[in-house]
């Protein structure tokens, strides 16, 4: 993404919302009463996306989530993409609506970018934060409509040299958690499972095989979260935040990942149906 560019008497300088002002963007997130109310008359549904999840690990955050997005109880796309790279040291991911959700991501990353480009040096992470928790609280009117966007957020603190992870409410409230989070339908699932396996004092590469196990797991219990599909090369999101910068994992790797997952259920099938006397 980049900037656009203006001559120096409309040069809005440093400020964000002037910027917005001059490029004819609406920063508000507002849906009109008269509007949502009309869709729902025509039984209107809006497009939904979960589930995310991310986890901190010993060299800094790893963050993840499924492809699948539904409109009610239809799969609308099967590919969408719901974790971004905010900056080089930190990423967002989205559950809820998803029309809403995505242009608030590129207007935060638009939002950090220019603060870079003004300033000269990037804004701190926990400044990244209440400036993604102010975009959230902007957002509440369309939320109240039924357009919910529950973001997590998540990078690499290069002043005190570790990953960082925040939740979000739908008025725009921030939270700091520790080890891990989750958002969307299939997150409580997803949870459980990055709990019980110590997510948040692993190593990256435990992390993310770790990360990957709890999507499986929420995917196979929640029809909202979408697994992996090996016929048409589909598969979650990953991607590492470290003093290294964000780095997405290539779909190769994951899918690996993901064989290697299935090819244990597998294998512990087989066992329990040799333990009861059947034929494998």
């Amino acid at each position: 993404m980049t900037l656009p560019l203006f001559s120096p008497h409309d040069d809005p300088g440093p400020s964000f919302p002037g910027l917005l002002d001059k490029v004819g963007i609406d920063p508000s997130y507002k849906v009109s009463k008269a509007a949502a109310d009309a869709g729902a008359e025509h039984g209107m549904t809006f497009t939904h996306g979960t589930t995310v999840v991310a986890a901190r690990s010993t060299e800094g955050v790893v963050i993840a989530g499924d492809r699948r997005a539904t409109s009610g109880n239809l799969i609308s796309y099967r590919n969408m993409q719901k974790v971004f790279m905010a900056d080089r040291w930190s990423g967002v991911a989205i559950a809820g609506a998803a029309g809403p959700a995505i242009e608030m991501v590129k207007m935060f990353q638009l939002q950090l970018e220019h603060y870079e480009k003004v300033e000269g040096h990037t804004l701190s992470l926990e400044g990244k934060a209440n400036q993604l928790s102010q975009m959230v609280r902007q957002h509440l009117p369309a939320a109240m409509q039924g357009m919910v966007v529950v973001p997590i957020f998540a990078g690499f603190d290069r002043r005190r040299g570790r990953g960082r992870l925040f939740a979000y409410d739908v008025t725009g409230g921030r939270y700091e958690e520790e080890d891990h989070i989750a958002s969307g339908s299939g997150s409580l699932h997803a949870k459980t499972v990055i709990k019980l396996g110590r997510g948040g004092s692993l190593g990256t590469e435990d992390t993310v095989n770790l990360l990957i196990r709890a999507l499986f797991t929420a995917a196979d219990d929640d029809s909202a979260t979408g697994g992996p599909d090996s016929m048409r090369g589909i598969y979650p999101i990953v991607a590492t935040i470290t003093a290294d910068g964000y780095q997405a994992l290539e779909e190769d790797d994951i899918a690996a990942r993901f064989a290697t997952i299935i090819d244990e259920y597998t294998e512990a099938n087989n066992q329990d149906r040799i333990a009861n006397g059947e034929a494998v």
